[in-house]
């Protein structure tokens, strides 16, 4: 065998030989981050929405780099289909198989719940957005879990602002699952004035509400003074607001509801001077992350951000912050001691994680719809914004 030959093989084998070292340095430079949610099934609106926000907050957050403490961040998509069963599966191989440090999402409550125990197994953070079930930051939490999307508590609290009158009798209209369950339960614990009369709860799927309108109807039809149906409802599925058709005017009733995608506000349109209280609606706050959210939002889709976007983006800033705080470093102890009690800017402003509960104290919107020719949609203009301070959002888990 030649020198040259001789060299070359043993080149070739210190190339070889060097191959891994290089892939375990890049994987040491790198920070991976699933994200579970609805792609598709009945909330796929909301997930691509999220999506499009996580994406734009993380580039937003790193200037555009997409790194963080020079470590490049890899983002992992997870069709959680909406189911449970699924959900749970694909998480554990996030964790497990692709070596995620960090995951977000879902977009379904119920798929949140079959979540928690997993990224408590694995011991590694999930970032909750935008599932709502207040059980989520509950009974059923544990340390690993952060939410930035709003908990129940505090769409019901900030929906109450607007509904709690006295002599006003409220029925409410919800889905039969998780989050229109604790949305019903969280609400009737903020009324402290107004009565209610009745609770309905219908499949997720419901096309004709006929007969769960009509059962409402026969409880609200005799009552005295203002009279209310409060709307619950989210994703696929038949349009609740149909209920309108009902003659509901011969007996004095209001639908009343708190804000949701622009689609769906296209039903608003029916109830001008309707108030209830909203997350987000891109033209209403009022700071320099928002307003980076819709200029970017527009030249890059053509449309305003929706109601999840907006969510996504708080996640993103928030992944961001907490790993320059950590120089980078995705242990997910200094994570959780880092981002407990932290704040950070969102487009809806300031953002707090509580220490407690791990879930992000956040401003509401309490609105009135006004119907302008210029939207397709009912637009939500803000009668008040109502601060964290105001709501007393309760601490509902029993892990501490």
């Amino acid at each position: 065998m030649t020198f040259h030959r001789v060299m070359t093989r043993a080149a070739l084998v210190a190339a070889a030989a060097a191959l891994p070292l290089t892939a375990f340095a890049q994987g040491k430079g790198e920070i991976r981050i699933a994200h579970v949610y609805s792609k598709s099934g009945p909330l796929e609106a909301y997930g691509k929405q999220t999506q499009t926000g996580l994406m734009l907050g993380l580039d937003y957050a790193t200037g555009g780099t997409m790194t963080v403490a020079g470590k490049k961040i890899t983002v992992i998509e997870k069709d959680d289909q909406g189911k449970p069963d699924v959900g749970k599966s694909l998480l554990a191989a996030a964790y497990g198989d692709d070596k995620a440090d960090i995951a977000v999402g879902p977009s379904s409550s119920g798929v949140a719940l079959a979540l928690l125990p997993v990224a408590e197994e694995y011991k590694k953070i999930l970032l909750v957005e935008p599932a709502v079930a207040d059980s989520i930051t509950g009974e059923k939490w544990n340390k690993y879990i952060f939410r930035t999307g709003r908990n129940s508590s505090q769409d019901a609290i900030s929906n109450a602002v607007a509904q709690d009158k006295a002599g006003t009798s409220i029925a409410t209209l919800a889905q039969d699952y998780a989050f229109g369950r604790d949305g019903v339960k969280a609400f009737k614990d903020a009324i402290k004035k107004a009565k209610i009369v009745h609770e309905e709860y219908l499949p997720t799927n419901t096309t004709d509400f006929t007969a769960g309108a009509q059962r409402i109807i026969d409880k609200l039809k005799d009552q005295p003074g203002r009279k209310v149906i409060w709307i619950i409802w989210a994703g696929g599925g038949g349009n609740p607001f149909k209920i309108a058709d009902l003659d509901l005017k011969r007996y004095n009733i209001e639908i009343v509801t708190g804000g949701n995608i622009m689609p769906a506000m296209v039903s608003y349109k029916q109830f001008p001077g309707m108030e209830g209280s909203t997350y987000y609606y891109f033209g209403i706050p009022k700071n320099p992350v928002n307003e980076w959210l819709v200029a970017n939002h527009y030249t890059k889709y053509k449309t305003p951000p929706d109601f999840f976007t907006a969510g996504g983006m708080a996640a993103g800033i928030a992944l961001v912050e907490a790993l320059k705080k950590t120089a980078g470093d995705t242990n997910t102890d200094k994570l959780i001691k880092t981002m407990e009690g932290m704040s950070f800017e969102s487009p809806k402003g300031k953002m707090t994680f509580r220490k407690e509960d791990h879930q992000a104290l956040q401003s509401m919107y309490h609105f009135k719809i006004k119907v302008d020719p210029a939207f397709a949609w009912g637009v939500p203009e803000l009668v008040r914004e109502i601060k964290p301070e105001e709501m007393d959002v309760p601490i509902r888990n029993k892990a501490r």
